[in-house]
């Protein structure tokens, strides 16, 4: 499973993809399955270049019954500041953050994945 995201270039927000535009929090990013859907995405944000800079998929890993960015940076990126509870989009709350919160995997996400060594 992949999500689409980039950097708002107005105010450098974290956005994800969602049905062709961008929203703000993760809980309603498009999530893909299909690869090529995912990559069709991919292609139409990148032509968005006035709107959004650099975006990327990533993986995705079940955390609970939620969808959480397997790369910790992802989680947060999605999250938001970590630096207190009462700040970035993590404030919102709810099932999908815990999730996101909760949820351990790689410390990259694709590409460089494949280079820890799992013992």
């Amino acid at each position: 499973m992949k999500a689409l995201t980039g950097n708002r270039l107005d105010d450098g927000e974290v956005v994800f993809w969602a049905a062709g535009g961008w929203v703000l929090q993760f809980q309603d990013a498009e999530l893909f399955s299909d690869p090529d859907l995912a990559a069709e995405a991919e292609g139409e944000a990148k032509t968005q270049t006035k709107v959004v800079v650099d975006p990327y998929l990533i993986d995705l890993i079940e955390s609970g019954e939620h969808w959480a960015p397997l790369s910790y940076r992802e989680r947060l990126r999605a999250l938001g500041p970590t630096n207190h509870l009462g700040h970035g989009k993590q404030v919102a709350g709810g099932a999908v953050l815990e999730a996101i919160a909760s949820a351990s995997g790689a410390a990259r996400s694709t590409g460089r994945v494949n280079l820890i060594k799992r013992k």
